[in-house]
């Protein structure tokens, strides 16, 4: 059971710690917020891990025995919706399934923008424009349209998950022999306010995984054990992002770049930006294919329906209407990765929308609403106050990464 529970946390670690390739991202949202970054980087862990905590209290019916009455977010939504108008579960169960398609084609986009980065980089004794680049990293790309199975695709991407966290540890280590060069002026107090608020979207995106918690609690053999797994899992994410981030900063400051790898030197980055992008070609199927299931679920009725289920794919193929809806999603992520111009702003623009809506709103909304009575006062001003913050930062947010982003 010990052994089981340590799994548990390795394995949530790896989702939190990597988050794909976008913690890469987190040593620019620092240099952008200075000292307050640093400190919304801690707190956000411990937002993180509360209102997670919160979103899982949710899943229990109201007697005193703890009996679990709901196994995911869209079952969470339902209940809270019941009664408010009719057929409104109806529309939250779809507000649901847009909130996470929406942040899966973004995470999409991100995976397809930074590999035509990378891809640029390592062909810069060429110079080839981004857009062929972009163009490139689509045909890679293309193979998802045909995926039955993702099984051989999830090995993959475990193995280049392991291999992108020794290349974070390689850029820490790096970063330690210039422990001569640091400066602590790099980080500085006063900070523009704009850049600060797009900061906050990236490092909150980093940590979202709410959407997970429901089925991961069921799933535990102990689920007495879930509230200590995901106290250790943000801390030791908060710890090693924290570390990670506090270290580019002091070694390279305000040359820090968006993807912090474009900063090692000239004889070691041609390899790990290789490494990344195929670590993030590979990783680019599994929200993919998980974006491509819930728009087939919902779009596509009957016996198209039933055609596109995995156990049908695997036997009879991909069916045209399969392939005309992951075809749609794949050209949305390349004409998205192709008008944004910048990662940072993408992805402080899918943390303040999503991120801060599926992590922050909704988990505290939910509990006040389905355990009101249950609440101490200083548990509901806890509640009301996270909602209140969760709500600022992603109005703020989106208004200043679209300012950016124009």
């Amino acid at each position: 059971r010990g052994r089981n529970s340590l799994l548990i946390i390795f394995f949530f670690v790896l989702f939190l710690l990597p988050q794909g390739i976008f913690v890469l991202g987190l040593p620019f949202a620092l240099v952008q917020s200075g000292y307050m970054g640093l400190m919304v980087l801690v707190l956000s862990a411990w937002v993180c891990n509360h209102t997670g905590r919160r979103l899982v209290a949710c899943t229990l019916g109201n007697s005193v025995s703890k009996v679990r009455v709901r196994h995911s977010y869209q079952d969470i939504m339902d209940a809270c919706c019941k009664g408010l108008w009719p057929n409104w579960s109806v529309v939250g169960g779809w507000m649901i399934n847009i909130a996470q398609v929406i942040e899966l084609l973004m995470t999409c986009t991100l995976y397809l923008l930074v590999s035509t980065t990378l891809l640029c980089d390592s062909l810069s004794a060429v110079a080839p424009p981004r857009s062929a680049c972009s163009l490139m990293s689509l045909m890679f790309l293309l193979p998802c349209l045909l995926l039955t199975d993702l099984r051989p695709v999830s090995v993959l991407s475990l193995l280049c998950s392991l291999a992108h966290i020794l290349i974070s540890l390689l850029v820490i280590l790096y970063c330690l022999s210039r422990a001569s060069n640091w400066s602590w002026s790099f980080l500085s107090l006063s900070v523009d306010p704009e850049d600060f608020i797009v900061s906050v979207g990236v490092i909150i995106f980093s940590y979202t995984s709410q959407i997970f918690l429901p089925p991961l609690e069921g799933s535990m053999e102990d689920r007495g054990q879930f509230d200590t797994m995901l106290g250790w899992t943000h801390g030791v994410a908060c710890i090693m992002k924290t570390t990670f981030s506090l270290l580019a900063v002091l070694t390279w400051g305000p040359e820090t770049s968006e993807v912090i790898t474009d900063n090692l030197p000239p004889n070691l980055r041609p390899v790990v930006n290789l490494c990344l992008l195929a670590k993030a070609l590979l990783s680019y199927p599994l929200p993919f294919y998980a974006a491509a299931e819930i728009l087939q679920t919902c779009l596509l009725r009957g016996e198209n329906a039933s055609l596109s289920s995995p156990s049908k794919q695997r036997s009879q193929g991909v069916s045209c209407p399969t392939l005309m809806v992951r075809g749609a999603l794949l050209l949305s992520s390349y004409l998205l990765s192709l008008l944004v111009p910048r990662f940072s702003l993408l992805m402080g623009l899918t943390g303040s929308v999503t991120g801060a809506a599926m992590t922050l709103i909704l988990p505290c909304l939910f509990h006040l609403k389905l355990r009101w009575g249950r609440l101490a006062v200083q548990d509901r001003l806890i509640d009301v106050s996270i909602l209140s913050l969760g709500v600022v930062c992603s109005v703020a947010g989106v208004v200043c990464s679209v300012k950016r982003m124009l």
